[in-house]
């Protein structure tokens, strides 16, 4: 085991311009992308349903409706039993119920990981990137919006 971060992964060197100036493997092979939400293979109940809705809206740039879509299918359905095992855990507050609830958890958790639906997942993906606003670019956001509304509330005479 080596100590230290890791490495970033080559998509985001090369989205970056590849400052180390290493050579990069050639590119991968591009999965397509969907072209509307793909219907699940088996049927979900609401709360899966629901969450394969999500994934879809938010995980359309990279999640491939050809590979990936297993794992999410599995992924929604143990939401789905995580709902039914939490209801019988809160009626009978058996400790290993408990103990199964909080293992599923963990491989709902571990699944959105390989989805690229944790933060830190999103980041080593170079799919996005959360960012704190500094204080000065949150105030010169808001001078470029008050121009905006401004120019719409007053647009100037064509010439």
């Amino acid at each position: 085991m080596t100590a230290g971060r890791p490495s970033k992964p080559v998509e985001q060197k090369r989205l970056i311009g590849n400052p180390g100036k290493r050579a990069l493997p050639s590119n991968a092979m591009a999965l397509p992308r969907a072209i509307e939400d793909p219907i699940p293979g088996r049927p979900l109940l609401r709360y899966g349903q629901e969450l394969w809705d999500k994934i879809w809206a938010a995980g359309v740039n990279w999640i491939s409706p050809n590979t990936d879509v297993e794992l999410l299918l599995m992924t929604c359905e143990m939401v789905d039993e995580r709902w039914n095992l939490r209801i019988k855990v809160m009626q009978t507050d058996d400790p290993k119920l408990r103990r199964g609830l909080r293992e599923l958890d963990k491989q709902i958790v571990s699944n959105l990981s390989l989805l690229g639906f944790t933060p830190s997942d999103r980041t080593r993906l170079g799919v996005a990137e959360v960012k704190a606003q500094s204080k000065l670019e949150e105030l010169m956001e808001r001078k470029a919006n008050r121009v905006v509304a401004t120019a719409m509330v007053n647009p100037s005479p064509s010439v």
